[in-house]
């Protein structure tokens, strides 16, 4: 059986991995600096808060049109080029005195971006690891994902403090520049997918829905996925909820690195777990990964709640076999377009879920927000829960 050992020793793996821990550690920087500084100017929850959800509400476009980009493309140059202009919008982010209509503007064309890059990575790491290596690989750059966020939000906290939120930009910046290189110097350009005829790109859009809206496993999986949607609400809230707990800029990166640090061990410990268990403890952990955060009602002071965050991330594992069984699920060719939907769906509930709390915490205090997030989100789980039944129950269907 392979190991960690195996996947250390393939070079391009190395690219990819090292590629991605530097790039998301660096947009967990982005993050707290977006915060921070639109709570400093504005000294509202809510619009922090949307301003949190417009880094996944551009997936609703870039995960449809643009996803595709990673099956009509060679898939390292479209994660080379992606990675390209996002180091330079995060540039245009930094210079000082920028109105906050233009940063939201260019924060959301930075994202807009990153959704060929997930979906051409995703795509591309079955042919990297096309033997049994493959689920090891994804449990590895998930729980590094994971590792880089705890590391990007604690120290995105102190570089804030210290530096303010433009260098740390610029910061980021540089990661995609570093993440270019290592791609586009040690990543094989493998040829685009074979095709049995050359689509419209509308079709390819159309037949990547049809693809998971058929499929009851697949579409039962995106289901689960978008429960996120409701946890995430700890995190968008983090500057305010700092604040109403009497805690420092620097507790923000804490708030934001507990729920990643116990994703990562959450995600250690299922990475061990053979296969048909993950699957089986899938939806238990969906509905936990919300329903620990309801005591955040009885406002448990800043240890306590790092606590149950942390138990939040660690619930919140249950991600993985779902990206796994999905990505292995559905043919190379539609790959790209059907990964990018599905993130779609990820995003598009996390910003909706985000934005609503930030108008909700117009009106409420902000750990009744998170507490209620978690209540409607135990709800949504335990609706994913029985689609997922269902869909086990039904005949399998492979394409």
């Amino acid at each position: 059986m392979p190991g960690y050992g195996d996947l250390a020793r393939d070079g391009e793996f190395r690219a990819l991995f090292v590629a991605h821990v530097v790039s998301v550690a660096g947009d967990q920087f982005a993050r707290v600096a977006l915060a921070v500084h639109v709570y400093d100017r504005t000294a509202s929850a809510g619009l922090t808060a949307l301003t949190y959800a417009l880094t996944f509400l551009p997936d609703l476009v870039g995960g449809p049109l643009l996803s595709g980009l990673a099956d009509r493309f060679a898939r390292r140059d479209v994660m080379v080029a992606a990675d390209v202009v996002r180091a330079a919008l995060l540039l245009v982010m930094a210079l000082p005195g920028l109105s906050l209509w233009v940063l939201a503007a260019v924060l959301v064309v930075v994202q807009l971006a990153g959704a060929p890059h997930g979906a051409a990575r995703a795509a591309l790491l079955p042919h990297v690891l096309p033997d049994e290596r493959y689920p090891l690989g994804m449990a590895a750059l998930s729980t590094v994902t994971q590792a880089a966020q705890v590391l990007g939000f604690v120290a995105g906290g102190a570089l804030v403090a210290w530096w303010g939120p433009g260098p740390v930009l610029v910061a980021d910046s540089v990661t995609f520049v570093v993440s270019a290189v290592l791609v586009g110097a040690f990543v094989l350009r493998r040829p685009v997918p074979a095709r049995p005829h050359v689509r419209a790109w509308s079709s390819d859009l159309v037949g990547g829905a049809r693809l998971v809206w058929r499929q009851r496993r697949l579409r039962a999986l995106v289901v689960l996925a978008c429960v996120s949607g409701f946890y995430v609400v700890a995190e968008a809230l983090a500057a305010p909820y700092a604040a109403e707990l009497g805690a420092g800029v620097s507790a923000v990166g804490w708030i934001f690195g507990a729920h990643a640090a116990g994703t990562v061990a959450g995600m250690a410990l299922v990475a061990r777990v053979p296969h048909a268990r993950q699957l089986a403890v899938m939806p238990w952990l969906a509905v936990a990964s919300c329903a620990v955060l309801l005591p955040v009602l009885a406002t448990p002071g800043l240890v306590w709640s790092l606590v149950l965050i942390a138990l939040s991330g660690v619930a919140s594992a249950y991600q993985l076999p779902a990206n796994t069984t999905f990505v292995r699920e559905v043919p190379d060719a539609s790959r790209g377009q059907a990964f990018g939907l599905a993130v779609t769906a990820l995003r598009v509930s996390q910003g909706v879920g985000v934005g609503l709390a930030g108008l909700l915490a117009e009106r409420w205090a902000s750990h009744q927000v998170i507490a209620a997030a978690g209540g409607a989100g135990v709800v949504a789980a335990c609706g994913a829960w029985w689609l997922w039944r269902q869909a086990v129950a039904a005949p399998a269907h492979r394409p």
